[in-house]
């Protein structure tokens, strides 16, 4: 998401950081290993206004001192491989041009993030179920990640126009399974979100925390 507005982060042995701001509900930094360093982290992201965040991916960071606050409480989730899920009611597929996207988005309920950059990312894929009349009705984001074997599909912004996550996860999970039958969705959710993810063969699997800069 950052790459396709422009902004290019790095990853260091601690926490994935983007220098300059990244899009609204994306973060400045996230942790990639426990422990790490907290004064390290805020150094390599822009806290010169208000509004910097930072995805602390074990729940083990005290960004107080620096002026951060805890946004959300949320549960890494995770689902192997291969677990069969209930039958999709929408046609889902791939969104693979700039017009569908905009239709994705508009769907999603915000227009200004989802550029048409995205669908140049050859790990990222944008999924949407749609009506018989071909209207997108649900969707989600699905992200390839990993090496070595290890690789995993995670998955965001899951919804749906009608029935919420709940009606969208059996489709998400039909077409990660036809892109990726051997690797198992992962992600993280909270509150009601998370219940319905549990529902749909998900385990918790971990804790983390998002913080905001007051």
């Amino acid at each position: 998401m950052s790459r396709s507005h422009g902004v290019a982060g790095e990853f260091g042995e601690e926490a994935w950081t983007a220098p300059a701001r990244t899009p609204v509900y994306y973060p400045d930094a996230v942790t990639l290993a426990p422990g790490a360093d907290p004064a390290a982290v805020t150094a390599r992201i822009d806290t010169a206004a208000p509004g910097a965040s930072v995805k602390d991916s074990f729940a083990d960071l005290d960004l107080t001192d620096a002026g951060f606050q805890v946004l959300f409480e949320a549960r890494w989730i995770h689902r192997p491989a291969g677990a069969p899920a209930l039958a999709p009611t929408p046609a889902w597929g791939v969104v693979d041009d700039a017009k569908a996207l905009r239709s994705w988005a508009e769907a999603w309920g915000d227009t200004r993030h989802f550029r048409p950059e995205l669908l140049d990312d050859a790990a990222t894929f944008v999924l949407a179920g749609r009506d018989p009349g071909g209207r997108v009705v649900a969707g989600a984001v699905a992200s390839v990640s990993g090496d070595d074997g290890r690789q995993v599909v995670g998955v965001s912004n899951v919804f749906a126009t009608d029935g919420g996550p709940d009606s969208a996860w059996p489709g998400v999970l039909d077409v990660a399974h036809r892109l990726f039958p051997g690797l198992p969705v992962v992600g993280y959710e909270q509150g009601d979100d998370l219940a319905v993810a549990l529902r749909h063969g998900f385990e918790t699997i971990g804790p983390l925390r998002v913080w905001v800069q007051g």
